[in-house]
C-alpha cells in the first residue's frame, strides 16, 4: 500500500526523517555515512524529501510484514505505478 505525501506530512518530524535517513543508508553500498559530512546528509534528505512530494518516490507500506520503505516509482508494479 502506498501512503500518500499528504499523510507523511502528518507523521511526527523524526520519524519521517528515520524513514528517509533508512532509505539513503540502503543506496550506500557499504551502509554507512562514514564518508558523508553532516552537510552532505542534510542535502541528500532534502532532495529525498523534494523527490517524495514530486512523486519521484513513494513511501510503502507492507501489511505482510508491517513494515515501510521508500521506492523509487518507476520501479513499482505499473497497477501502483500511478500518481
Amino acid at each position: 500500500m502506498l501512503v500518500p505525501y499528504e499523510a507523511l506530512l502528518s507523521l511526527p518530524q523524526e520519524t519521517l526523517q528515520g524513514i528517509i535517513k533508512e532509505y539513503l543508508l540502503s543506496q550506500l553500498e557499504d551502509g554507512s555515512f562514514s564518508d558523508a559530512d553532516q552537510q552532505q546528509l542534510a542535502r541528500a534528505m532534502e532532495q529525498c524529501k523534494l523527490a517524495l512530494k514530486k512523486g519521484e518516490l513513494v513511501v510503502e507500506f507492507s501489511e505482510d510484514d508491517e513494515s515501510i520503505a521508500i521506492r523509487q516509482r518507476v520501479h513499482l508494479p505499473t497497477s501502483r505505478n500511478k500518481k
